[in-house]
């Protein structure tokens, strides 16, 4: 592409963004079909990405062969070990050429060396979009002037640039936005919070969600009043549960927990695939109160991020019971494969199977405060990777099931919200459960504490899990809790990404 074609494209990308209410951009789906743009976009791909030409000729696939949906699918999935890993970065690139990308991010593997993702411009405003949801549905950012504080971190990592470019897009297109970035510096975040926060309507903590609790926590300890600054929070990255999100609504004063927050399904090897919306939480929150319904949904005892898709701007598939994606980048992905275990629902087969459960989400949102958020958008679901489990008496456990019986009251002002699941021996060689929890600042461990903490998480594993409530022997269900101090060096470690689950 030259120069003149390119500036002639980021000219109309913008003026289509700038100009295109967020209504019509969500409707597009209704107008197009999604088989030919998924198609267009494989041949364009087979076209013109070196990478993708290799990979389809040592399979001896002749691309033009591939016309409907169904040659679609019979494509070979791609992944980090088949392709990103074993091609040049450049030749993963359009034309094998990384000047047409204007940015570079970068994500660890579990072998902790980088992998980089090139994207232009152009992709992150289709990304902008997934944002624009949620500052206009949730946060009703077009009428209510809004800080955005950006509590990523700040560097080549993909979260916290991407972030702040997609926000000040939307300052740009009319959104009454203003941005800072003092990134996953907490003194910082306290002081732009405290000094800036009451020139403004609201304020947006966008960050990962175990890091805004500790923002909130630390705050209150430190006298920050959160319910001054009508706290709203985006967040991404990880798996939560409902009573999490109550919790941490009830600490900033929050109201309305469908519309006070929303968390992203991204991923930095494609920007944002999904979005929370104020139909997706309130679905959501209805199926961690009646978890025999959520099992009859999803087919397991735990509960995934549920979130909303464009269909035309990512194309979801499920194979084998992983997540796979096609969608247009610095690096473009055909049926890529990123080891998420989840599915896809569409909106009528989702608001059908509520129903005949008797409940009606959209009655439940019908409001005159929060008229917004119900888009007709398919649902995908994601439970993350499928090797964060222990199997114990054959059932499956989760981490998300241990997490709710530590949000309990009470327990929840002792603890951090870590803690490592694993499966042990003792002497006799007879299998128990193990939880090492991880202490709050200055609270002392105590043998009332060990005892509390285990009964809320079996009273919340025997209510969520119905494999452990029948596989698992009574006596065998107590778990055995152990208490380390905040930062415990062993499973706790400062500066590391942490695990929930050992094998």
């Amino acid at each position: 592409m030259n120069q003149k074609s390119r500036e002639t494209e980021v000219i109309k990308a913008w003026e289509d963004f700038v100009s295109t209410p967020l209504e019509s951009f969500i409707e597009r789906h209704h107008n197009k079909s999604d088989e030919s743009i998924v198609l267009s976009l494989f041949h364009d791909v087979a076209a013109n990405v070196p990478a993708y030409q290799a990979f389809l000729g040592e399979r001896e696939i002749d691309a033009s062969s591939i016309q409907t949906l169904e040659d679609f699918r019979t494509l070979p999935a791609i992944a980090k070990d088949n392709y990103i890993s074993r091609y040049p970065l450049t030749d993963l690139c359009r034309f094998g050429k990384l000047s047409g990308c204007d940015m570079i991010a970068a994500s660890s593997g579990s072998t902790g060396k980088p992998t980089f993702w090139p994207r232009f411009f152009t992709d992150e405003l289709q990304i902008a979009t997934r944002f624009e949801q949620i500052f206009h549905d949730s946060f009703a950012a077009d009428t209510r002037r809004t800080l955005a504080v950006i509590c990523f971190t700040l560097g080549t990592w993909v979260g916290g640039m991407f972030t702040t470019n997609c926000c000040r897009y939307l300052a740009s297109k009319g959104y009454l936005i203003t941005v800072i970035t003092p990134g996953n510096n907490k003194e910082e975040i306290f002081r732009v919070v405290q000094e800036l926060g009451g020139n403004f309507e609201q304020v947006v903590l966008l960050g990962y969600p175990p890091f805004l609790k500790d923002v909130i926590d630390t705050g209150i300890a430190r006298g920050v009043e959160w319910q001054r600054y009508q706290i709203k929070l985006v967040m991404a990255g990880e798996v939560f549960s409902e009573e999490w999100r109550s919790l941490v609504g009830e600490r900033v004063g929050s109201q309305n927990p469908c519309y006070d927050s929303a968390s992203l399904y991204g991923t930095a090897d494609a920007g944002v695939l999904g979005n929370e919306t104020p139909l997706s939480i309130c679905i959501r929150r209805f199926l961690a109160e009646n978890p025999e319904v959520a099992k009859a949904l999803f087919g397991e005892s735990r509960l995934p991020t549920l979130v909303q898709y464009d269909p035309v701007n990512r194309f979801f598939e499920v194979q084998d019971g992983q997540l796979l994606f096609s969608g247009n980048n610095g690096i473009p992905l055909i049926r890529y494969n990123i080891l998420d275990t989840g599915g896809i629902i569409s909106y009528d087969a989702m608001l059908q199977f509520l129903a005949n459960w008797g409940f009606n989400p959209l009655e439940t949102l019908a409001s005159p405060d929060s008229p917004r958020g119900i888009n007709q958008l398919p649902f995908v679901y994601v439970f993350g990777r499928s090797n964060f489990t222990v199997s114990y008496f054959g059932a499956n456990i989760y981490p998300e099931n241990v997490t709710v019986g530590l949000e309990q009251p009470v327990i929840q002002e002792w603890v951090t919200g870590k803690f490592v699941l694993q499966v042990k021996e003792d002497a006799d060689k007879n299998r128990f459960l193990s939880v090492v929890v991880e202490l709050a600042p200055g609270v002392e461990n105590s043998e009332d504490k060990r005892q509390a903490i285990a009964t809320s998480i079996l009273t919340q594993l025997l209510r969520l899990n119905s494999e452990f409530a029948n596989y698992v022997p009574p006596e065998y269900q107590i778990p055995q809790i152990a208490l380390a101090p905040m930062g415990d060096r062993e499973y706790f470690p400062i500066g590391v990404k942490h695990r929930y689950t050992r094998q």
